[in-house]
């Protein structure tokens, strides 16, 4: 009996991870010849771009602890069959996406011409990141929908059509790039217009095709806010929030730090930090399938399934890590050839990622048991790890490294592996305990 259990697990982690992982790699892949694509205009232009990633992400990270909270909630539901639950927290989630979504657009337009400034980037570096960082920002309501819809689509089990959208905004992406960047010449600029185009066909993309599912398609009722939903969002979604917040403001502080150090060292680091993507983001992919099974699992009432699922998860996400983070270290400089011209950035680049390479294994720890933590909607803890690693480690060591020793970048990654490490040591220490005196004979939850 224990068998089929994992025999299942393994199959649906298969089926249900495959569109999500594809996905994931050929989103990040597309986005490597983005990169690629501002990086051949040279380090400042690279720069430029760079300088308000990780602000970007601060701002996404409002809308993707919504879809947390979403797909758990979501995923349970599917799991015990309430279909009403379902319709009503799909009206909900248009709600959250476009009021939320409009409000981060409007702040985002209000301080773009600050942000590099207070991100501490050269004087000439300051008005290209301000355009792009503006344009990127018109699209932000687009974005916010794409990531609360996709997760709602995903918690009944369909992860092929949100893959097939968002493959097809990063293609489009890349051609509108060649269009703007290369045949008007528009530069940073150019880049910046491609996306917010890509964001917001891929935006409305994701909201019909939820509109299209039954299970989803929410009545005008459904439409209104409904308390009892916002609080279950929001007792789910605040940890998660919070999550992302501590992690947010951590990269911003990461890489403030690492800015100071010129311009070639940032830029190194900066398409470093991207190359590695390719590495961990069949975890993430793996994460999303995680996620739904536990919910669906959860909703089910069925423990051993439950139980299975994770263990599954855990083992084909750390099998790949580990040839994912040899694949790493052997290509380490091609990779960072394929984003820069500059030999030495390449270089500097390749050494970090090799370095990085042997904790690739312990980052697909860290991302799985998240996944699994989420999927239950229990993110306190979650966040509690986050916190206490990034600060206490990360950036505190970062800190001593560059302000107090004055050492170089490899002594700032070893900060960031420190950091990764403890979380995942952290996160399964702590991970969500199953309560199996509480299942009857069956392996279901009383």
């Amino acid at each position: 009996m224990k068998q089929t259990y994992y025999k299942e697990a393994f199959r649906s982690l298969i089926t249900l991870s495959i569109p999500t992982v594809l996905e994931e790699v050929l989103s990040t892949l597309l986005q490597y010849v983005d990169t690629a694509m501002v990086g051949h205009l040279g380090e400042k232009a690279t720069a430029a771009v760079s300088t308000t990633t990780t602000i970007g992400w601060l701002i996404h990270s409002i809308p993707s602890a919504i879809a947390v909270a979403v797909l758990a909630i979501a995923s349970k539901a599917n799991g015990a069959g309430d279909e009403a639950k379902l319709k009503k927290l799909a009206g909900q989630s248009i709600l959250y996406a476009f009021t939320i979504g409009t409000l981060l657009e409007v702040i985002a337009l209000v301080l773009s011409p600050y942000i590099p400034v207070w991100m501490g980037v050269e004087p000439d570096i300051v008005r290209p990141a301000s355009v792009y960082f503006t344009i990127t920002s018109i699209s932000l309501v687009f974005r916010a929908s794409s990531r609360v819809f996709s997760a709602m689509i995903r918690s009944i089990k369909d992860t092929k059509s949100p893959m097939f959208i968002s493959v097809g905004e990063n293609v489009l992406n890349i051609l509108l790039n060649t269009v703007f960047i290369y045949g008007l010449n528009l530069g940073v600029a150019g880049a910046a217009i491609a996306s917010c185009i890509s964001f917001g066909i891929g935006g409305i993309a994701m909201f019909l095709l939820m509109l299209s599912k039954t299970k989803l398609r929410p009545t005008r009722e459904d439409r209104r806010f409904d308390r009892e939903i916002l609080s279950e969002t929001f007792t789910i979604g605040l940890p998660a929030l919070g999550t992302t917040f501590v992690s947010c403001f951590g990269y911003i502080a990461f890489a403030r730090m690492v800015s100071g150090m010129g311009t070639t060292i940032f830029a190194a680091h900066s398409i470093a930090i991207t190359a590695e993507q390719i590495v961990y983001i069949p975890g993430y992919g793996l994460r999303v399938a995680t996620s739904t099974l536990v919910g669906n699992a959860l909703g089910e009432k069925d423990i051993r399934k439950l139980k299975a699922t994770e263990r599954v998860s855990i083992l084909i996400t750390l099998l790949i890590m580990v040839v994912n983070g040899i694949g790493l270290y052997l290509f380490a400089y091609p990779f960072m050839r394929l984003f820069t011209n500059s030999v030495n950035a390449a270089r500097i680049g390749s050494e970090m990622l090799r370095l990085v390479s042997f904790s690739e294994p312990f980052f697909g720890l860290m991302i799985v048991l998240e996944g699994i933590s989420y999927g239950m909607g229990r993110t306190k803890h979650v966040f509690a790890c986050e916190a206490v690693s990034m600060w206490g480690i990360r950036i505190f060591g970062t800190f001593l490294c560059v302000n107090v020793f004055g050492l170089g970048l490899k002594a700032v990654w070893l900060c960031m592996i420190a950091d990764n490490i403890c979380k995942a040591i952290l996160l399964y220490i702590f991970r969500p305990k199953h309560v199996e005196e509480n299942a009857d004979d069956r392996g279901e939850l009383r």
